[in-house]
């Protein structure tokens, strides 16, 4: 960072004035704008090293004109930069940047498309041919894909997840023409030899996992029509709720720790006895005796909820065991509705 206050980019003083700020007013701030000013500005608050008394006080008469010559911020604090983030954006989101910021892989490219809106992320695609597409949806998280994939046509949905289940390694040349689709500028990375693993039929049970359960099916359907072969080998790897009986007592500990009780509380009112029995088990007498109280006193719940709920706790678990945190255990036995 440039030492003279006159020497500052404007990115660098909006990271500092929001260094300055309370954790709350910066993700405020940070709520109001748009994907990649977020993005940006998360990458200069986590780059921020010194600052000093003179750059702050340049900063504040710019943007607010007055300074308190008293006034200080927690430069470059690392866990400050991540709560704010995190109130703005989700931890998710969080963490990717602030990943490619410790690794100094602050570029744009594809990357960028996790940043985007569902629509942008469609827009772009949907003029391209499936394979592209297909590249872009194994690259993202399996909820944005998601909420990517009804955005597009029904013919082309199909085919992408198809596309989706075959790939297995992307030529590095491939994935820097898609830096170069989102950026449209020359300055992508060179290609090379090297090869990338995505997609897999595991990324698309990951994706219809986390699509609305009538759509997921719908388009499981599909698949099974065009490739019987293809639709099994999916179907053996999704992972829906009731399959928490092949977990663990431990790892269902472990998954509880981070499920929060309101959430527990509505997707248990649609579970299989087995499954609520499973749960409790795994608890504390007292959480256990607390948890039923409160799913008595809910009175009805919406199936719509419940199946947001159970979805919730879905993503939890696969994201935990991809970590290696817990184990799913076999094949998903249960039959996919």
């Amino acid at each position: 960072m440039a030492n003279k206050p006159d020497e500052l980019a404007g990115t660098q003083r909006a990271a500092i004035l929001l260094m300055s700020l309370g954790e709350q007013d910066a993700a405020n701030v940070l709520k109001q704008l748009d994907a990649r000013d977020v993005q940006r500005l998360g990458i200069a608050m986590a780059e921020l090293k010194e600052v000093s008394r003179d750059q702050m006080t340049s900063v504040l008469d710019t943007f607010i004109g007055v300074v308190d010559g008293k006034a200080n911020i927690a430069s470059g604090s690392q866990d400050y930069v991540r709560r704010v983030l995190t109130q703005a954006v989700g931890k998710q989101k969080t963490d990717l940047l602030l990943d490619r910021v410790s690794t100094g892989q602050t570029g744009q490219g594809i990357e960028a498309l996790k940043w985007m809106e569902a629509k942008a992320v469609a827009h772009i695609v949907s003029g391209e041919h499936p394979q592209i597409a297909a590249i872009v949806l194994s690259h993202l998280e399996p909820e944005q894909s998601a909420a990517v994939l009804p955005l597009l046509t029904e013919e082309m949905r199909t085919e992408v997840l198809m596309r989706i289940a075959s790939l297995n390694e992307v030529p590095q040349s491939a994935l820097t023409e898609l830096d170069q689709l989102v950026e449209r500028q020359a300055n992508a990375a060179p290609p090379s030899a090297a090869l990338r693993r995505i997609g897999g039929a595991r990324t698309v049970a990951n994706i219809l996992n986390a699509m609305e359960r009538d759509k997921s099916g719908e388009e499981l359907g599909k698949i099974e029509k065009a490739d019987g072969a293809m639709h099994q080998q999916i179907k053996d790897l999704l992972f829906i709720f009731d399959n928490l009986l092949d977990v663990d007592d431990r790892g269902i500990q472990a998954m509880l720790r981070e499920v929060g009780s309101d959430t527990l509380a509505v997707a248990l009112r649609g579970a299989e006895p087995e499954v609520q029995e499973k749960i409790l088990r795994n608890m504390s007498k007292r959480a256990a005796e607390i948890l039923k109280d409160d799913m008595e006193a809910r009175g009805p719940v919406k199936l719509t909820d419940v199946e947001a709920a159970q979805k919730e706790i879905v993503v939890i678990a696969q994201r935990m065991a991809e970590e290696g945190t817990i184990s799913l255990g076999g094949k998903g036995s249960g039959d996919f509705v």
